[in-house]
């Protein structure tokens, strides 16, 4: 019968037993060593967001020095990342009203500390305000959204093909990348609001290879599968990361708000594991009847804020 083998290590560190267990070998076009003689790598990579936890690097590693090339699957095949822009206020004010308690109980020690021993904490406090900024409100949050916290169909900003994508595709989405960049249009007749903030979340593909290195004997995917990881599908261990603005923005009736920036996803300096996620926007308003560039009724910003993954 089928035997299941464990092999306990590092996939960086892995040795397949290729003689041992007779594995057939796809030899590269340049007569280059192959170790090249895995038909299919299944792997559970994806972090919040896709990206967070940097798995993805293990894997495409793997696929580069064992995957054939031209038979080979990866599974899943493709990944793709969205946000929308989302109504959540409750959440949104509960992380401002937790950093003001917070600030509150600082203003507190403080004055004790100087009225009871004589010691100024003055010079800790745009270190501690700075630290309670970033935790309550420039953190992203693990949430459940509903489906009608929805403000505007949700935007691609990017998009991986597992048999293609780089190490350094996986990074992150660079600052100059156009996929990166969204465009939503909210009516405020038909939509109620505010706007909280940005929800980002990922959806992946379980199917045929779309790549150009395929051939005639790349096996088909008869039976494909399709995970979503946003509000449309309920509960799911990754959620959705939702990027709460520091002020919502209101929708008036009769009124079309149009929220036009880009969003930069790099990993910290400290931990490559972890990601900052940097959003710039600007929000304008116009009549519901007037054409998209048609004359506005004001437009604020430009805002940029930037988020940490925890």
């Amino acid at each position: 019968g089928d035997i299941v083998t464990v092999l306990q290590c590092s996939v960086e560190n892995l040795e397949l037993p290729m003689e041992q267990d007779s594995l057939e070998i796809e030899q590269n076009d340049d007569g280059s060593e192959s170790f090249k003689c895995v038909d299919i790598i299944v792997s559970e990579w994806m972090g919040y967001f896709l990206l967070r936890e940097s798995m993805g690097d293990s894997v495409i590693r793997a696929r580069d020095k064992f995957l054939k090339t031209k038979t080979g699957l990866m599974l899943p095949s493709h990944t793709t990342m969205y946000v929308a822009p989302v109504v959540d206020e409750d959440e949104r004010k509960t992380n401002n009203n937790e950093y003001a308690s917070a600030m509150s109980d600082w203003h507190d020690f403080q004055q004790t500390t100087n009225t009871v021993y004589g010691v100024d904490m003055t010079c800790l406090e745009k270190g501690f305000d700075k630290e309670q900024k970033d935790y309550y409100m420039l953190s992203s949050r693990w949430t459940e959204l509903r489906t009608d916290a929805m403000l505007a169909e949700p935007k691609v900003i990017q998009e991986y093909d597992m048999m293609t994508c780089t190490v350094d595709d996986a990074r992150g989405i660079e600052a100059d990348d156009p996929m990166g960049t969204f465009d939503f249009e909210i009516n405020g007749t038909r939509q109620s609001g505010p706007v909280s903030g940005l929800a980002g979340w990922f959806t992946a593909d379980f199917k045929t290879r779309t790549d150009s290195l395929m051939t005639v004997d790349t096996p088909p995917m008869s039976h494909p599968a399709f995970l979503s990881t946003g509000p449309e599908n309920g509960y799911t261990h990754w959620g959705q990361q939702t990027f709460y603005f520091l002020s919502s923005i209101p929708l008036l009736k009769g009124e079309t708000t149009q929220l036009t920036g880009r969003l930069e996803m790099m990993r910290t300096k400290e931990n490559s594991r972890l990601y900052n996620c940097r959003i710039a926007y600007t929000a304008s308003r116009r009549r519901e009847e007037e054409e998209k560039e048609g004359a506005l009724l004001m437009k604020s910003g430009p805002f940029s804020q930037i988020y940490q993954i925890p």
